[in-house]
């Protein structure tokens, strides 16, 4: 596979997730952040966010979804910012432009697809905001989305209030639709030799997500099965939580078999009757499904549950802590790293899928402006023309 130049105007986390999985891949990715404005921490905001790992711009939250990277400093609100960033559009042979900033500021910052690609037709331009470019002033953070698109309605206890999902995963899924999207393209390209627009929206990506919960509006489903069911499954009962003597364990039940092979194990044949034989008639009776389950795993170990349950082959699994997920050997072994300036190897989470020839071990997190020379040289800039763009605030270099 070709390895691609990715030049991305990030922050925050939904495209940096997206350009990470470009990096993982051995791409080139090179970050733009802004230059410093006197009004707080320079750069992407989420360089402060946590723990100070390496020093005061590359906190832990920042870390992981940008290992791998280059980072340089750029001042697009004047235009001789933009002609940087065009002039390495240019001469940088960049494949892929991508940005999560307001759709609004598009035009101003001299990013937007038409200038872009007027520049370089081949240029495919891939962007993540809320609510798509119809919407150039909304802002989009995961929470907010997670909101709007309904997950926080259907996550939680039925008599509690709605929550959030423990991971960010709006962001992560819009993340992972610029790098579908893009892969897409590149596809696309080999064919056509022309570039594409990429827009994606926060709220419709994750509102793609309703498969199972949407259509039923006009199936004429009543809101109880669209609403809060804490940890059941709506509809295959006995799918729960339930309490051991030492823990958790979660059981599902996907099939009236496997709900028989269950009530044939010894501490669950108290379960049985012809009225539960049938996922409909175990719906109707499942508030009693669960007290009666939970009464019994109440007095057992989880290891004791699981032997039992699989030697039954009934799906069951440990609520693991994230401690023990890095423990499982199918995620353990397939662990990617990096390695702190101190010489310490963190380990970070494993690649979505396996891909030959990927990077799982990656350069650590760039310091904010880092390569700003380097990368400006590379694009045909002299000394003299870096020294002066850097004296007029246009460009920033830490090194």
């Amino acid at each position: 596979m070709k390895k691609r130049t990715i030049l991305s105007l990030e922050q925050a986390l939904s495209m940096p997730y997206a350009t990470l999985r470009f990096a993982q891949l051995g791409w080139r990715v090179i970050r733009i952040e802004a230059t410093p404005t006197g009004k707080g921490p320079p750069g992407d905001p989420n360089r402060y966010i946590g723990s100070d790992i390496a020093d005061e711009d590359r906190h832990s939250y920042f870390i992981a979804p940008n290992v791998g990277k280059e980072a340089i400093a750029l001042n697009l609100k004047e235009q001789a910012g933009r002609d940087v960033l065009h002039r390495m559009i240019r001469e940088m042979d960049v494949d892929v432009f991508c940005c999560n900033t307001l759709p609004g500021r598009y035009q101003a910052f001299g990013i937007d697809y038409e200038t872009l690609s007027a520049i370089r037709p081949e240029l495919i331009w891939a962007g993540i905001s809320a609510l798509g470019p119809e919407y150039p002033d909304t802002p989009g953070y995961d929470p907010g989305i997670q909101a709007m698109a309904g997950f926080m309605e259907t996550t939680g206890d039925p008599d509690g209030p709605p929550m959030l999902s423990g991971i960010p995963i709006i962001d992560l899924k819009a993340g992972d639709e610029v790098f579908a999207q893009v892969c897409l393209a590149l596809a696309e390209r080999a064919e056509t030799g022309t570039g594409k627009r990429i827009d994606v929206s926060m709220l419709q990506a994750a509102s793609s997500w309703l498969i199972t919960t949407l259509p039923l509006i006009d199936f004429g489903a009543g809101i109880e099965e669209m609403t809060r069911w804490g940890n059941a499954h709506r509809k295959f009962i006995p799918s729960n939580v339930y309490p051991t003597r030492d823990g958790f364990i979660y059981v599902a039940m996907g099939s009236d078999r496997q709900w028989q092979r269950m009530v044939e194990v010894e501490k669950f044949r108290s379960l049985a009757n012809p009225a539960r034989a049938s996922n409909a008639g175990r719906y109707e009776d499942c508030e009693a499904i669960y007290a009666d389950i939970g009464a019994i795993t109440a007095q057992f170990e989880t290891a004791d549950l699981q032997r039992d349950f699989s030697a039954a082959s009934v799906p069951n699994a440990v609520i693991n802590t994230v401690p023990m997920v890095r423990e499982e050997p199918a995620v353990k072994s397939r662990l990617t790293t990096t390695t702190a300036p101190d010489g310490k190897l963190i380990s970070m989470p494993p690649m979505a899928v396996d891909t030959k020839g990927a990077k799982t071990d990656l350069d650590f997190a760039p310091r904010y402006g880092e390569h700003t020379k380097a990368i400006l040289g590379e694009a045909g800039l002299s000394d003299a023309e870096i020294k002066s763009l850097a004296g007029d605030g246009i460009i920033f270099s830490s090194q």
